[in-house]
Parts: structure tokens; sequence; C-alpha cells
């Protein structure tokens, strides 16, 4: 009878990971599906890169080609933010709305399995975001001056904050009931998280009110350690600073999305 228990526990210990790891595969299926769903997050961030660089770049460093080198880490790093601040919760919304996770509840797995194996697929466009912002970067002449590893670095940073704040938009993709209040949320949060940085500027240049802000918001640091990354300088406060909001997000807003969807559900 004991040994009975003790295998039919095992499964269920590891049954969220397994149906989560299988309910990521269906996601990424439907991903490949409909190439609309990355299309929608790359574009904006490629848009931004090119406005930017060939209309502001000769006022702001004197010519395109060194304000694309100050410019780029930041756009790689708001690629990541767009992806998960656009599409993530917006895409669980719409697979509630369409009855798709009420036919999750209905089977044998996890309550949470639904949902972590949605985010877990969406990774995907965390990484095809980064792929594309360099393919055009480097198009662009955008140069790597430090090394192979510390670009893995930086890319691995940027995809960890883009998925951890991501998870703001799951909670707001499964408490509403429009779409619309998800992507709209997402998009105006785009803004102030993404140029409240110097991505576009240095600090000194912006008035005091915006510097106050530059210093606070966790892109920031982001951004400091992936231009360090990329161009060289140093990195290590600015990493762990960024590692320890990304964990701070995925704790506050994932442990509330799974809460609220299980209330949901």
């Amino acid at each position: 009878m004991s040994q009975t228990t003790s295998a039919s526990s095992q499964p269920r210990r590891w049954g969220v990971f397994r149906h989560s790891l299988v309910l990521a595969r269906r996601n990424l299926i439907k991903t490949r599906r409909n190439p609309g769903l990355v299309g929608d997050a790359l574009m904006l961030p490629i848009i931004f890169l090119l406005l930017f660089v060939y209309l502001f770049g000769g006022a702001v460093a004197g010519s395109t080609t060194e304000y694309l080198q100050y410019l780029f880490p930041g756009i790689l790093v708001m690629s990541t933010l767009i992806a998960g601040l656009l599409s993530t919760g917006l895409n669980i919304n719409i697979d509630i709305k369409k009855g798709v996770f009420d036919r999750f509840r209905s089977m044998p797995i996890d309550r949470s399995a639904p949902l972590i194996g949605s985010v877990l697929g969406d990774t995907v466009r965390y990484v095809v975001a980064v792929v594309t912002v360099f393919a055009v970067g480097y198009a662009m002449g955008f140069r790597v001056q430090t090394d192979f590893p510390s670009v893995l670095a930086a890319s691995a940073l940027s995809v960890t904050l883009g998925f951890c704040l991501g998870w703001l938009t799951v909670l707001i993709g499964v408490t509403v009931n429009e779409e619309n209040v998800v992507s709209t949320v997402g998009f105006l949060g785009i803004f102030p998280l993404a140029f409240g940085t110097d991505m576009v500027a240095p600090k000194e240049t912006l008035p005091g009110w915006l510097q106050a802000w530059v210093e606070v918001n966790p892109v920031t640091h982001a951004v400091d350690a992936t231009r360090g990354l990329l161009l060289g300088g140093p990195v290590a406060e600015s990493v762990i600073v960024t590692l320890l909001w990304s964990a701070g997000f995925l704790l506050v807003f994932g442990t509330l999305a799974l809460r609220a969807y299980r209330h949901r559900a």
C-alpha cells in the first residue's frame, strides 16, 4: 500500500512541469502556424531603430554610425519588453475568451499548467526578437566591441527581463475580459519603461524630473548592463540590479497571475 502511494505521488509532484512543457509545445506549434503572432512584436523595435538612427543620429551623436552603437543595446532590451508586454498576456486572454482554457480545465492536469505552458512557449518570441534585432542592427552597421559570451549574456539578460515583466500583462490577461484593455496597458507601459531611460540620449542631457525617473527605472539598469556587455565597460552592478528586479517582477506578478487564474478556474 505504501509503495503504491509513493509511486502515485511522484507523477503528481512532477505533473505540473510535465504538463506545462507539453502545453508549451502546443503554444510553439500555434506560433509556427501563425507567424503574425511573432511579426507584430518585431516590427515596432525595428521601426524605432531605423527612425531614431536615421532621423536623430546626426543631431545627437554627430553621425548615424556612432549613434547606432549607442542606441542599439537599448533597442535590444526594448525588443523583449515589446514581445512580453504586447503579446504574452494578450494571447492568453484570447485563448481564455475562446474557451481553450475551459477545455484544459476538463483535463486531468494541474490547474497552473496551461498558464505556465503558454508563458514558456512565448519565450520563442523573445529569442526571435533578439535574433532579428541583431540581424537588422548588423545590416545597418552595428558591431559588437566585446566577445561572443558577452553577446549571449546581453541577450539572456534582455530575455529574462522581458519574460519576467511580461507576467504583468499575464495578470491583466486573466483578470479582465477585454482584449483592448490588455493591449492598451501593454502598449502604454512600453513608453515610460523603455524611453524613460538613457537609451535614446545620455542621462545628463535630460531634464531634472526625467533624470529622477531614469534613476529608479528598472529598465535603465538593463540598458546599461546590455551596453556594457556589447560595447565594453563595467556591468556587474547593473546586471545584479536587473536580475533582482526581474526576480521581483516574476515573484509578484507571477504569483498574483497564477492565483488569479486558479481562482477564475
